[in-house]
């Protein structure tokens, strides 16, 4: 996930999350945006999409004070 600041210094959401092909390329994809935008966040978490499943998300990388991940 990727956020800016407004007008106002609130935190608004850039992008969502993207589905990466591994930990290691989120993580080397966050940090190359970290100089682009306030916050940047890379996070993983076990999934069973077919029974709508989801475990709590793993912190990869952070860079900024992210809100919480849901």
């Amino acid at each position: 996930m990727v956020s800016d600041r407004d007008e106002e210094g609130e935190l608004q959401t850039v992008f969502g999350p993207v589905d990466q092909q591994s930990e290691e390329r989120a993580v080397r994809i966050a940090k190359g945006l970290t100089d682009k935008h306030a916050e940047v966040i890379a996070w993983s978490r076990v999934a069973d999409v077919a029974l709508g499943e989801y475990g709590e998300p793993t912190v990869l990388f952070q860079a900024g004070a992210m809100p919480d991940v849901e």
